[in-house]
């Protein structure tokens, strides 16, 4: 990126590496100067959690509100009775109204650890107060009219999905509308004039724009971030054992820095930037580290991190529990705890594994013991065949699959 920025937000974004493009960088950049500007970033309720995939907006949010201006956090609950067919290769499935509810409270109580919402502040709203009342005949009418179908099937998240010859149905069709709809009413409402979002979301900022520009004739803008991956290839938001997720309930503060102290190498010194709020030449320093003084850059990176998400007691315990297992072999307070009943033992290792979920299946927990990766506590097993039972576990159990995934078995 080229453009040398005058406004704080853009410099942060460029800085840091948050932007991919932007509809009119220099137009925003001095709208950004002259005061502070309203933006958002819509989010579909389709899980009870975000992901670490959503983390990056997340802070670019964090950011525009920490520059002077004001954020907007955009629940989905009507656009989520549709769905974003955005890249996807099927329809997702249709969530009830209680559902979609209970998918917002949970995601709600992220956006809460990055943005302040006391008056003045940043806006937590719903798409559902203005989609939900649309009169049907009148939207056609009045928004329809304004938009090409054409145009509509020549942006790549639709014309990909098409040239698989994979069909789209017109209840998906219709969100791309939907969504521009939001930002012409977020404007009218709040005066918003920015949409920030990946850069999947190209085509749908892009609708959003020239329809509040005909509409009411505005001057508005989009901004996107690029789609991360792992120096690895690994989509970000994903780890072996699943989604990330932000959510404390779903994923353990102590989990969660399991994640970002396993980053690989290459990644650190640009994970440091873009979830961190670390100054940027010590980003740099901390990512050229190498050898053993890089995994000391990685505690940083991860106490940082959870630290914005849990507070710093969190980031502590779980530096403190990954030291104790890591370092001293021992158990650790807040390892992952995993629970079988008394009656179901004794069983062999394998089927332990298998029916905790501590592995995926038996064949795995097979090859996992032929392969000398697992361990109780601290002793490494060798007979696929060895018993269980209640006296084993006792007070706890330590299962140790390879060197980074630990659990503790309990007897529940």
């Amino acid at each position: 990126m080229t453009y040398r920025a005058k406004s704080d937000f853009l410099n942060v974004m460029i800085e840091r590496g948050y932007l991919a493009d932007c509809t009119d960088m220099q137009a925003l950049d001095e709208a950004l100067i002259q005061g502070p500007v309203t933006a958002y970033i819509g989010y579909d309720a389709t899980a009870a959690s975000l992901h670490v995939g959503h983390l990056l907006n997340i802070m670019m949010l964090r950011w525009f509100q920490k520059t002077g201006n004001r954020p907007i956090t955009l629940m989905g609950g009507g656009t989520t009775k549709i769905g974003d067919p955005s890249f996807r290769s099927e329809e997702r499935p249709l969530l009830t109204p209680d559902a979609i509810q209970s998918n917002i409270d949970g995601m709600q109580q992220v956006f809460a650890r990055y943005l302040d919402y006391a008056a003045g502040g940043a806006l937590m709203l719903n798409n559902a107060e203005w989609l939900d009342g649309l009169n049907y005949l009148d939207f056609l009418r009045d928004i329809g009219r304004h938009f090409s179908v054409n145009r509509m099937l020549s942006f790549e998240s639709v014309k990909s999905r098409l040239d698989r010859e994979q069909s789209l149905s017109f209840l998906e069709f219709n969100y791309m509308i939907l969504q521009a709809y939001d930002f012409l009413e977020l404007h009218r409402r709040y005066g918003c004039r920015l949409q920030m979002g990946g850069s999947d979301q190209w085509g749908n900022i892009v609708n959003g724009i020239d329809l509040t520009r005909r509409v009411l004739d505005a001057e508005i803008w989009g901004l996107t971030s690029p789609l991360l991956t792992t120096s690895d290839g690994r989509k970000m938001g994903k780890s072996a054992g699943g989604a990330v997720w932000l959510n404390g309930a779903m994923l353990s503060p102590y989990e969660f820095w399991q994640f970002w102290r396993n980053s690989t190498d290459a990644d650190v010194g640009r994970f440091l930037k873009l979830y961190t709020e670390l100054p940027v030449a010590e980003c740099d320093r901390l990512g050229a580290l190498s050898g053993s003084e890089i995994n000391a850059a990685k505690i940083i990176l991860a106490n940082e991190v959870t630290t914005l998400l849990h507070g710093a007691e969190a980031a502590a315990s779980a530096e403190a529990t990954a030291r104790e297992v890591f370092e001293q072999g021992g158990a650790g307070g807040d390892l992952e705890v995993v629970t079988i009943g008394a009656g179901a033992l004794p069983v062999s290792v394998v089927q332990l594994l298998a029916q905790t979920g501590i592995t995926a299946s038996g064949k795995e927990a097979k090859r996992l013991i032929a392969e000398g990766g697992l361990r109780l506590n601290n002793q490494a097993v060798s007979d696929p065949q060895l018993a269980v039972d209640a006296a084993l576990i006792g007070d706890g159990l330590k299962v140790s699959v390879g060197k980074k995934k630990h659990r503790m078995l309990r007897l529940g």
